[in-house]
């Protein structure tokens, strides 16, 4: 995208794990798989350096969302937006994800939604359920959630449906969608 070759910062500390490169590229070719390209609203949940939102935006994306409740993390998103050129098409919320999502005003969705928790958050699974019932879905939101191979996930929260699983060494990529999107569509080939 554009902002290749651009070295992003990352948090220091054992709480913030950054996806590793090659889940990235996979992630992004998963999601240009069922989508064709990547374009619209992406919301970052559990942002930590920004990297998902950031090359979401890089390869096409109008508009992102970070949150993020660690302010250093916080401060080195916006550095890495200024970096990368993109800062004037993004925001950084400060804020737990939990209170995030019961905040958000109405009439917001996200195409995209990266869903990246620590793996020690007991209270993940919970938030993606949350995050299935709030207003910030359309048919055509694709969320990507990043996890550890156990627990394994639900295949369905709310009206959101596993669409596809790929484990990539100690993780494991989970693809949900709408029903109604992906049944009648499915992804391109």
């Amino acid at each position: 995208g554009s902002a290749k070759g651009h070295r992003l910062k990352v948090p220091k500390g054992l709480r913030t794990r950054p996806m590793l490169e090659k889940v990235r590229a996979s992630l992004f070719a998963v999601l240009e798989g069922y989508l064709g390209s990547i374009s619209g609203r992406v919301l970052d949940l559990y942002a930590g350096s920004g990297a998902l939102g950031i090359e979401a935006l890089s390869r096409g994306a109008e508009w992102a969302d970070f949150v993020e409740i660690n302010a250093g993390a916080c401060r080195l998103i916006r550095e890495n937006l200024e970096h990368t050129r993109l800062s004037e098409r993004a925001h950084v919320y400060q804020a737990e994800v939990r209170a995030f999502l019961h905040r958000m005003h109405e009439g917001t969705t996200y195409d995209i939604i990266f869903f990246d928790p620590p793996y020690a958050d007991p209270l993940a699974e919970k938030v993606l359920a949350e995050l299935a019932g709030r207003p910030l879905l359309h048919e055509g939101t694709l969320v990507a959630v990043h996890h550890a191979v156990r627990p394994a996930l639900s295949e369905s929260y709310g009206p959101l449906r596993c669409l596809e699983r790929r484990r990539l060494g100690d993780s494991v990529l989970s693809i949900y969608g709408m029903p109604a999107w992906w049944k009648e569509e499915g992804p391109s080939p």
